[in-house]
């Protein structure tokens, strides 16, 4: 199985360390986001990778060529003059991905004690995507119905609700945090397209739309835990938490 990691994002939250270096390379007890999450998923049973690039890119594909482990498993997909967001950069990264079955998308900052190989093995045959999700506290969630499949989306401090379903209520629905994890079926391209998709867009906002037409699951796995590194200010829980994965493999 193939996964992508979206590495292209512009680290804002990262500065001053992204103001010279792709946040795909910030170090996390001394190992690259890039690094840890590209060896949790070999480890996990992905066979290669495609990681989109486009801030700094140049670093990312000079790190990836010196890297044992990367260099003979890896694609690279540019975005070299529009950051695509994750859906228009799956879209890209088409010709890598398509016609090999599912495959997994990964944001690059988030780590994780998650079973990868027991979330693939619960992934519906009948899936357009299934999205690892949690009861972590947060403004925005996702919805569910009872059988888990995805009906729409809400934030808390506004109170916008978007779905593709009128009228929907979200008391009436599970309300469940993304965790930028997430396996696709490889008919997300022709979906894309039948559903208007193209050029720059959210993976999110895809779903959204697409939800009324494809099943889209979500997963919640037992024990999970997970931390975006997002911020310099919560480097110091990032790399006890890093360490704390570290110790278990």
């Amino acid at each position: 199985m193939k996964a992508m990691i979206f590495a292209a994002g512009l680290g804002t939250r990262l500065k001053p360390f992204t103001e010279a270096h792709p946040k795909a390379l910030f170090p996390v007890a001394g190992v690259p986001l890039l690094k840890r999450v590209a060896t949790r998923l070999f480890e996990g049973g992905i066979e290669s990778l495609v990681i989109n690039t486009h801030h700094f890119a140049g670093q990312i594909e000079e790190y990836v060529s010196r890297d044992p482990l990367l260099s003979t498993r890896c694609t690279l997909s540019p975005e070299p003059g529009l950051l695509l967001e994750t859906g228009g950069g799956i879209l890209n990264a088409r010709q890598y991905l398509e016609g090999s079955g599912p495959f997994l998308a990964h944001n690059v900052d988030v780590l994780s004690n998650l079973d990868l190989r027991r979330f693939i093995a619960d992934h519906r045959p009948d899936a357009l995507a299934t999205l690892v999700v949690s009861e972590r506290k947060t403004s925005r969630y996702l919805l569910f119905d009872e059988e888990m499949r995805l009906t729409g989306w809400t934030d808390l401090r506004t109170g916008e609700v978007r779905s593709p379903f009128p009228g929907l209520d979200p008391a009436r629905n599970r309300m469940l945090a993304f965790a930028g994890i997430h396996l696709l079926s490889d008919r997300v391209f022709s979906a894309m397209e039948a559903c208007g998709f193209s050029g720059r867009f959210s993976i999110i906002d895809f779903y959204l739309q697409a939800a009324a037409r494809y099943p889209i699951y979500g997963f919640v796995p037992e024990g999970f835990r997970m931390m975006d590194v997002g911020k310099v200010e919560t480097l110091g829980q990032a790399e006890a938490f890093a360490r704390a994965l570290d110790a278990r493999t």
